[in-house]
């Protein structure tokens, strides 16, 4: 049991280092929406999901209702349901119900990717290890970019919030630049994003409500334009 808790942490390191940054950023991000230290930890320790927690935070900023919270929170988390049903093929048959539940709360792009790519089954352990490590680190990540930007002067922590931006950037670059399909997807949501922005009538509509269109807008064109050939297994 040991050692494969210890397993699990030692190959969650990497997933450390880039939480602890990620987490400061939105820590930092939070407490300039106007949430106190203790709660943007609270998010964190509670919810471990980047994306998700940066589009509640414009939902918050605007006042919106709770409603337009949960859906929003629901298109940009929906792909953690079908990550979940997936890794669940990969689990040991020992792991009752509940703790798959457990497990299925630590699930991100980073630990899926690891979990996944282990041999054979994979025991609670051994993701036990991994959940312990990812929790850790954005929670303490956010915890004390919270703690820096309420200390740092107002101009230092609006140069700081920028980082966001470039670990977007980082994000979509890379692939976009081996897939067209990819680009053209960023290329519409752009696109969709600030005509929401600027345009008159439209930007009028939340933050919220904002995010779910030019989701659901952006992905459809995407699988219109370049749709997924399938695979012939005959």
């Amino acid at each position: 049991m040991r050692n494969e808790i210890a397993r699990g942490m030692k190959d969650a390191i990497p997933i450390c280092a880039g939480y602890l940054a990620v987490g400061f950023t939105f820590g930092m991000a939070a407490v300039s929406a106007g949430l106190t230290m203790g709660g943007a930890t609270l998010i964190s320790f509670t919810n471990l999901t980047s994306a998700g927690q940066f589009a509640g935070l414009a939902v918050i900023a605007a006042g919106a209702p709770y409603f337009e919270m949960a859906l929003t929170q629901l298109v940009i988390n929906l792909r953690y349901a079908l990550m979940s049903l997936s890794l669940s093929q990969k689990l040991d048959t020992s792991i009752t119900r509940i703790q798959r539940c457990i497990i299925a709360f630590s699930i991100t792009d980073e630990a899926f990717a690891l979990v996944s790519t282990q041999e054979g089954k994979v025991g609670k352990y051994y993701i036990y290890g991994v959940m312990s490590v990812c929790i850790a680190s954005w929670t303490c990540g956010t915890f004390f970019g919270a703690a820096a930007s309420s200390a740092l002067p107002v101009a230092v922590s609006s140069a700081l919030g920028i980082a966001i931006y470039g670990m977007f950037l980082a994000i979509i670059i890379p692939p976009a630049r081996k897939e067209h399909s990819i680009a053209a997807v960023i290329l519409i949501a752009v696109v969709l994003s600030s005509a929401l922005h600027w345009l008159p009538g439209l930007k009028s509509i939340s933050p919220g409500f904002a995010i779910v269109i030019c989701t659901i807008l952006a992905a459809s064109a995407g699988a219109l334009i370049h749709p997924v050939e399938e695979e012939d297994n005959c």
